[in-house]
C-alpha cells in the first residue's frame, strides 16, 4: 500500500468509527490534512440525512423542564434509551465521523450514566446542550456547562447539598475525574472546600439547574491553589464559575485530558512527548479543543501508531455495519432499537456505564472469549443480513464489483472492501482453508459455492484480528 494511502487508511480508522468506500475516496479526493480540516469544522459538512432520522425521536429535542411538566409517565426510560440510539445512529450514518468519535471521548470523560434513574427527564438535554455544543470549542465552557446541568447535578448529587450538609459527591469527581485528576494531588480538605464553595447549585423540582443562594455557603477558602473569598451568598455563582475554570485550564488538566486523547486516539500508553505537546496548546489557548486535535494529528507520534489500538465491541459493531455499506432503516425506528439492544448486550451501549468514570479505552479491559464470540455472531448476522430486518442491509454477493479469477484474488478483494488494506499471511491461508481452495484455483463467475456461502466469508474477514484493529 502506498505510503499516502496507508496514512489516509490510518487517519480513517481513528478519527472515525470505521472506514467506508465512500470515506476512502472522499479523503483520496480531500487529501489527509483537507479531510482533517474539514472533519475539525463539522459545520461545513452537510448531515440532513442523518438529522432527518435524528428527528424520528421528537423527545430527544425537548428541555429538561418541558420533559418534567410532561411527566414521568410521559417517557418513562425511554428517552433515555432513546439518547443511546440516536448516538449509535450518529456513529454508524453520520459524514461527521471525527465529532462523533470526540463526543464520544467527552460522554466519558464527563460521564452521566444513561440510562440512570436520577436523569430520566435530563439526559437528552445535557447531550445536546453540554457535550455536542461544546464538543469543538471550549473545554471551559462545556465544563462550566455541565456543572449547572441539571443531568450532572442529579448524577453526582449536588442537587442535593447546602450549606451545612455539604454533599461531596461532584466536587469530588469533578477533581479525581473531570479535571486533574487523582495524580494531581489535591486533597482531602481540597474535596470539603469544594463541596462547600459548589453549595447552592442544584436542579429544581421543576427540571431547571438553578444557583440558590439560600443553600450557598458563603465562607471564603482555597481548592487546589484556587482562593476565594468570603461572599454575599448572591455571588456564589461567580466564584463557582470562575473556580470551575481555573480548574479547567489548570496544567495538570491539560496533561490528564490530553493524555485521554491520546489515549483514544494515538495508543493504549501514549508517548509523553505527545501528551506534553499538546498539553502546551492546551494551556496556550485557554483549553480550545480543535488546537489540540490538530496538533495530535499531525504529529509524528500519531502516524506511526498505526495498528496500536484494537477496537472496542461497540466500535466494532458500528465499523461493520459501515464497511458493509448498511443503510438506516426507511421509516420507523425499530431497526436502530434492536441494534441498540445488540451494544447493551456486549455490555458496550452508548454511555450506559454504570459508574462515573466512564467506559475503559484500552484493549485489555475488553478482551475476552465471551466477548469475541458475541462480536463472531453479530458479524454473521450482519453480513448475513439476518438481523435486524428493518435495515438496509447490501447482500453479501453484491460487495464486489466484479469476482475475481481465482480464489486467492477473492480473499484479497473482500479483505481490500472490507478492511482497506491486505490480510496477513496467516489470516489468507486460514480463509483459504475455509474456502477448501488454494490461492490460484481458477473461480467461475458462476460458482455454486460463492453463491451459497460469501456472506460466512464476508463474516470471516470481519473476524479477522487486521479487521478488529483501529
Amino acid at each position: 500500500m502506498a505510503g499516502d494511502e496507508a496514512a489516509q487508511l490510518h487517519l480513517l480508522r481513528r478519527a472515525t468509527h470505521g472506514p467506508t468506500p465512500e470515506s476512502r475516496a472522499e479523503i483520496a479526493r480531500l487529501g489527509t490534512r483537507g479531510w482533517l480540516e474539514a472533519q475539525l469544522n463539522p459545520a461545513s459538512i452537510d448531515d440532513s440525512a442523518l438529522e432527518a432520522f435524528v428527528r424520528r425521536f421528537p423527545n430527544y429535542q425537548r428541555s429538561a423542564e418541558d420533559v418534567v411538566r410532561g411527566g414521568y409517565q410521559a417517557v418513562e426510560w425511554n428517552l433515555m434509551f432513546d439518547v443511546g440510539r440516536i448516538t449509535l445512529a450518529r456513529q454508524i450514518w453520520s459524514r461527521r465521523q471525527l465529532l462523533e468519535v470526540v463526543v464520544d471521548v467527552w460522554n466519558n470523560l464527563l460521564h452521566v450514566a444513561c440510562p440512570s434513574s436520577d436523569v430520566w427527564s435530563s439526559r437528552q438535554d445535557y447531550d445536546r446542550t453540554v457535550i455536542r455544543r461544546h464538543a469543538f470549542g471550549s473545554f471551559a465552557d462545556m465544563l462550566v456547562d455541565s456543572a449547572r446541568n441539571p443531568a450532572m447535578l442529579q448524577f453526582l448529587d449536588n442537587s442535593s447539598s447546602r450549606a451545612g450538609a455539604p454533599n461531596e459527591n461532584y466536587a469530588r469527581e469533578l477533581l479525581e475525574l473531570h479535571t486533574v485528576g487523582v495524580d494531581a494531588g489535591y486533597t482531602e480538605a481540597d474535596v470539603k472546600t469544594g463541596a462547600r464553595l459548589l453549595t447552592g447549585l442544584r436542579a429544581n423540582d421543576a427540571g431547571v439547574s438553578v444557583f440558590d443562594a439560600s443553600r450557598h455557603d458563603a465562607g471564603g477558602g482555597t481548592v487546589f491553589g484556587f482562593s476565594y473569598p468570603a461572599h454575599a451568598p448572591g455571588d456564589g455563582f461567580r466564584w463557582i464559575e470562575a473556580y470551575l475554570r481555573y480548574l479547567a485550564v489548570h496544567p495538570a488538566t491539560a496533561a490528564r485530558v490530553c493524555r485521554r486523547l491520546a489515549v483514544r486516539f494515538v495508543s493504549d500508553e501514549p508517548p509523553a512527548s505527545l501528551v506534553d505537546r499538546m498539553a502546551q496548546v492546551w494551556r496556550a489557548g485557554g483549553a480550545q479543543i480543535v488546537p489540540v486535535l490538530r496538533t495530535l494529528f499531525t504529529s509524528p507520534e500519531f502516524a506511526a501508531s498505526a495498528g496500536a489500538k484494537v477496537r472496542t465491541p461497540q466500535e466494532d459493531f458500528v465499523a461493520a455495519l459501515r464497511t458493509l455499506g448498511t443503510g438506516m432503516e426507511a421509516s420507523g425506528t425499530a431497526g436502530i432499537v434492536k441494534l441498540y439492544w445488540h451494544t447493551l448486550d456486549s455490555g458496550h451501549a452508548p454511555m450506559a456505564w454504570g459508574a462515573p468514570n466512564g467506559y475503559p479505552d484500552v484493549a485489555a479491559a475488553w478482551a475476552s472469549p465471551s466477548g469475541t464470540l458475541l462480536r463472531w455472531n453479530r458479524h454473521m448476522d450482519f453480513a448475513g443480513g439476518w438481523y435486524p430486518k428493518e435495515l438496509q442491509f447490501k447482500p453479501a454477493n453484491q460487495l464486489l464489483d466484479a469476482l475475481p479469477s481465482t480464489w486467492g484474488g477473492l480473499v484479497d478483494a473482500l479483505a481490500l472492501r472490507l478492511i482497506g488494506s491486505p490480510l496477513g499471511a496467516e489470516e489468507r491461508a486460514a480463509l483459504l482453508q475455509y474456502t477448501g481452495r488454494g490461492a490460484g484455483t481458477p473461480l467461475g463467475s458462476g460458482d455454486r459455492w460463492v453463491q451459497n456461502n460469501v456472506q460466512y466469508l464476508v463474516a470471516l474477514v470481519l473476524d479477522s484480528p487486521t479487521f478488529c484493529k483501529r
